[in-house]
């Protein structure tokens, strides 16, 4: 007889349980190398996406470097004319503000390179604070390093708080079509008082001192108040009239309609006096400054500073709604 035939039922039995076994251990291992590689695979993509993500906040906060970089590769050696740019409302907060714009004034003297600066304005205007901040900057500037040319190239527009800035510089050049001027202050608001009669609204308000609700909308109006406004505004009107007349000097053409808050179109700022010609910021840096190569200098605000800003902003906002009850305004 052979050797298998000698074989028990029991052998048999056991290497059925010994193959069933060794299969379903080769199943587990074989699942967790499968699953090993699945969760490699995932770990590169989010490494990935995460390095790409990084890389773009890098390359952001980066751009305004490299950006002059590049621009001072370009051209010749014999100096450039640096731009600043002021675009959009100009208030405390936003891109066009008083720090900003002077860190990039201060930052283009600093450069030994820099043969003449332009101020590309394309602005309606905004705070006078913030206004008076640059006009003072750009006069001390002036008094410092009278050599240095300062000019203005409006685009678009260039009034109120735009043009109390950019009075103070040595020329403004403007397109036919720019809107210059608007040589006033305002302080807009709404009376509420009508309609919440008509709509049985009462009106509940509780402070401290005679004049805390101050022209308040759901209030009617007093006189006396208004007059007190008025005042305000015509001194600040004034110190914005000074400043333009220090500014401009002899070439302003007054009459009775230049402090008014009209605006001209440049051809007519010419003729009063309230703009020196037209050009472009090329014409400008090369016929003017004689600087053809033109370097950024404008301050970006960084990526994130953007984002902290927007949900510190939104965070504001929401604190705001919760605690209406008592406030001091």
């Amino acid at each position: 007889m052979s050797e298998n035939q000698w074989d028990s039922p029991d052998s048999k039995d056991k290497d059925m349980h010994n193959g069933w076994e060794r299969e379903a251990i080769e199943k587990l291992a074989f699942a967790a190398v499968t699953e090993q590689r699945r969760a490699r695979r995932w770990g590169i993509f989010f490494k990935s996406l995460m390095f790409i993500y990084l890389a773009a906040i890098i390359g952001v906060g980066m751009y305004p470097s490299l950006k002059q970089s590049m621009w001072n590769g370009d051209g010749d050696d014999k100096g450039h004319t640096a731009v600043i740019n002021i675009s959009g409302v100009i208030a405390e907060g936003k891109e066009a503000n008083a720090d900003s714009i002077i860190k990039a004034l201060r930052n283009a003297i600093k450069d030994e390179d820099t043969k003449g600066i332009i101020l590309h304005v394309n602005s309606p205007g905004g705070s006078p604070v913030q206004a008076s901040y640059i006009y003072n900057e750009i006069r001390k500037i002036k008094a410092e390093h009278p050599e240095l040319p300062i000019h203005a190239v409006a685009s678009d527009i260039c009034t109120s708080g735009c043009y109390y800035i950019v009075s103070a510089v040595d020329n403004i050049y403007v397109n036919p079509a720019t809107l210059v001027g608007s040589i006033g202050v305002i302080m807009e608001g709404f009376g509420f008082v009508g309609a919440m009669k008509k709509l049985g609204i009462e009106r509940r308000l509780v402070t401290a001192g005679a004049h805390k609700a101050l022209m308040d909308p759901f209030s009617p109006e007093k006189t006396g108040e208004r007059k007190y406004m008025q005042q305000v505004l015509a001194q600040v009107h004034q110190q914005f009239i000074t400043a333009v007349k220090d500014g401009r000097g002899e070439r302003l053409q007054i009459d009775d309609d230049t402090f008014s808050g009209l605006v001209w179109t440049g051809e007519q700022g010419i003729t009063f006096g309230l703009v020196d010609g037209f050009g472009d910021d090329d014409s400008v840096a090369t016929d003017i400054i004689g600087a053809k190569k033109r370097v950024d200098f404008t301050i970006q605000e960084r990526l994130i500073d953007r984002l902290t800003g927007q949900i510190a902003s939104s965070f504001t906002q929401s604190i705001s709604n919760v605690s209406q009850q008592l406030m001091l305004q």
